[in-house]
């Protein structure tokens, strides 16, 4: 999987942001795909005592979810830990784990925020920026804006406000249980991720490919912190 942005990364954190306020302008929030085919999960974990990450991206045939084919990448991460630059810190190894996928997904989720952020480019926008592609943030807890809380069954969702502007939506995967904030990356609308989010569950509260990513790097950093990788 090509890129077809290339940015510099070994950037300061002032630097970054003014990066992040430039790319911002070619997020499209709007959708602009063919029909979905394969879609990949994408996760991150690093090990904290030699800051070494382990990045993991699993395709999956759309919407059987059926597993096509899993990738890994291994890096020193660089850049310091920073509120609203995780693109910078994580981008790299991330990058690097797509870079072997030899199954082009018509789409990313990944766990992190898309429009949802401070300056409107979270990780998800990053993504799908460099790459061009569809991609969509399914994150756990809420970074930035206000909502109000969802109905509790399954499938309730509210809007993700910041300045007034919805930037994503609330959504409850399971009855009673936490929501997750699905929040537009690139070349897709707010409604049309949350569609897509909901083709991705399996009864659990995350959406199966990030799921399955993030277990799939957790093994990753377990393997290598006992020796086995």
């Amino acid at each position: 999987m090509k890129l077809r942005l290339h940015t510099r990364w070994d950037l300061t954190p002032r630097e970054a942001r003014r990066l992040q306020e430039r790319l911002h302008q070619r997020v499209v929030l709007e959708d602009d795909f063919a029909p979905l085919r394969c879609v990949a999960g994408a996760d991150l974990a690093f090990d904290p005592e030699t800051n070494i990450a382990f990045a993991g991206v699993i395709v999956y045939r759309f919407p059987q979810l059926e597993e096509v084919e899993r990738r890994m990448a291994r890096r020193q991460l660089r850049f310091p830990y920073v509120p609203g630059l995780l693109s910078f810190r994580e981008g790299p190894v991330l990058l690097a784990a797509f870079a072997r996928l030899r199954t082009e997904p018509d789409l990313i989720l990944i766990d992190g925020h898309g429009l949802a952020h401070p300056r409107r480019f979270g990780i998800a926008c990053h993504l799908g920026v460099l790459f061009d592609k569809p991609a969509i943030g399914c994150a756990k807890s809420l970074l930035v804006g206000e909502h109000e809380e969802p109905a509790g069954r399954a499938g309730s969702a509210t809007p993700l406000l910041l300045d007034g502007e919805r930037v994503g939506m609330v959504l409850r995967t399971r009855d009673n249980v936490q929501p997750i904030y699905v929040t537009p990356g690139h070349r897709i609308s707010v409604d049309s991720a949350v569609a897509v989010v909901k083709l991705c569950l399996d009864g659990f509260r995350i959406p199966q490919p990030t799921r399955e990513a993030d277990h799939y790097v957790r093994d990753l950093r377990r393997a290598y912190g006992s020796g086995r990788l």
